[in-house]
Order: C-alpha cells, then structure tokens, then sequence
C-alpha cells in the first residue's frame, strides 16, 4: 500500500491551484466579517467560525487521532483567534493565520494522547462499492491515521496542512512560521517516515 492510494488521491497541480482559488474566494468574506466583528457587531465572528470549523477541527483532529480532544481543541482555536484578532492585520489569508493558531494549539497540547474511538471517514464508498472493500478502504486510513499521530510534531504538522488541506508551500511556511525550504524537507520526511511506518508491519501501525 501507498501512502498516495490510501489517503492522497489529489493530483499535485490540484493542490497547487486549488489554494489560491480558494483564498482568492473567501478572502473578501473574511475581511468583512473581521471588519464587523471589529466594530462589535454580534455574530460577525460566528460567520467565521462556520466557515472555518470543520478545517479546524480536521487539523486538530489529525494530530490527536480523537473526535473529543479534538472538538475541545477546536474551541480553544477559535477563543485565541477571536481574542487576537486586533493583532490580525492582513498579511496573509485569514484563514493561514487561524490555521498557525490551531498548529501552535495541537502544538501545546500536553493532555495524554486516547486511542481512537471512532473513525472519522475520508471518503464516501464508491456506488456498488462491496462491503469487503469498504473495510479494507477504512483499514488503510485508519493505519496512515495511526502512523501520522506517531510523525515528529512538526512533520505532523507540515503534512496535514499541505496533503489534507491543500495549502501551497509558501501558505504553510506562513502558518508554520518557517520558510518554504524548511516546509519542503519537512514534507519529504515526513512522507518517507509514514511510509516506514505503513510498510514495517503490514495491516496493522508500525512499531519502532
């Protein structure tokens, strides 16, 4: 199994392009909204939470690999942001800012990492897709899921934000803090490390 065939079927051009046109389309959206809660309009923040939560709690969730540590992390995301938001002043997208407050979150979380209790699905089964092939579909993500919480926190962090949310190398350096170089060799090793782990012990998480 490839890391790409289980949880990264998006052609590398997609995940380029689809960023930018992304921030292109939201970015009015989110300087009205900061603008108004600004000005104390009630409700104006809770516009950008329902824009954002779920790539939120995505991110946090792939980094504990549990649905309630990763629900409370979220809230604390979005109280930090909503508490830092007079510092937001516009140099890259919102939501790359909020995505650099939800890292240094998951970042300091020190809570004692769960097992999974649920899975979290990646993707709808194909239509007459098999039971079988439904399974083993589940298995692969809930291994690279597995292998991807046991990556060091900063590799973690640099493929979550580049593979599951499709950010460009220079919008992760931003969120990260880094430079484009740094998110590169991060990303490289962070591919090679999940990959070691997938295939150490086939059909179940690598052991070190």
């Amino acid at each position: 199994m490839t890391v790409a065939a289980a949880e990264f079927p998006q052609h590398r051009a997609m995940q380029e392009a689809a960023p930018a046109a992304r921030t292109r389309g939201l970015r009015d959206d989110d300087r009205a909204s900061i603008e108004a809660c600004r000005r104390g309009e009630r409700g104006a923040f809770d516009r950008l939470v329902e824009r954002y939560q779920r790539d939120v709690y995505r991110i946090c969730y792939r980094y504990v690999n549990d649905h309630h540590d990763a629900s409370d992390m979220a809230q604390e995301v979005f109280l930090r942001a909503y508490k830092a938001l007079d510092r937001f002043r516009g140099d890259s997208a919102f939501s790359t800012w909020l995505y650099r407050i939800a890292v240094n979150t998951c970042l300091n979380f020190k809570a004692a990492r769960k097992p999974q209790a649920e899975e979290l699905p990646e993707t709808l089964p194909a239509a007459g897709e098999g039971v079988l092939a439904r399974l083993e579909s589940a298995e692969r993500a809930r291994e690279v899921r597995a292998a991807l919480v046991r990556l060091p926190e900063k590799q973690r962090a640099t493929l979550i934000l580049k593979m599951y949310h499709e950010l460009s190398h220079e919008e992760v350096a931003q969120a990260l803090g880094s430079t484009v170089g740094t998110v590169k060799a991060n990303l490289f090793h962070a591919l090679r490390n999940l990959r070691k782990y997938l295939v150490a012990e086939p059909g179940s998480p690598a052991h070190e």
